[in-house]
């Protein structure tokens, strides 16, 4: 009877080990790019607004989400997303986009997420865009401190 009992905390030892193991701890990048859904601020294509109807990036317009699995939604597109770098680059991947996109993130903060990168336009002649997109936080969460009275 006693060896079922050490086989028995045994087991649970072991599952109790695995069940509170602490998961991986996730950057404060990484916490700030997944906790928000994204709304794009301006969407420039050589310094020209590209966002409106016919626009070169008409399609990204809208709310990006990047959700921690590494999948996410930008504008109408859906895909995966990754950093590289040190998470001072990051890469969105779609279907639809006919290839990976590589931006370089020259902010991101609570309040702020700015990426650039340049589009082949025309490979024959060479010709690429200078893409930035620029996003704010769909909802913006207040603080209010009430004063004693």
């Amino acid at each position: 009877m006693k060896k079922y009992n050490i086989i028995y905390l045994v087991l649970v030892s072991v599952i109790l080990i695995f069940a509170c193991t602490k998961e991986e701890e996730k950057s404060e990048r990484f916490k700030i790019l997944t906790g928000q859904v994204w709304r794009t601020d301006s969407l420039l294509a050589d310094g020209q607004d590209a966002s409106g109807p016919g626009g070169f990036l008409e399609k990204m317009a809208g709310d990006a989400e990047f959700l921690p699995d590494g999948t996410g939604y930008f504008g109408q597109y859906t895909g995966s997303w990754y950093f590289m770098d040190n998470e001072t680059k990051i890469t969105i991947s779609s279907p639809s986009l006919g290839g990976p996109l590589d931006l370089n993130i020259l902010e991101l903060t609570r309040q702020s997420f700015k990426i650039t990168t340049r589009w082949l336009v025309d490979e024959t002649q060479g010709i690429y865009f200078t893409i930035r997109m620029t996003f704010k936080p769909k909802y913006m969460y207040l603080c209010v401190v009430a004063s004693p009275s």
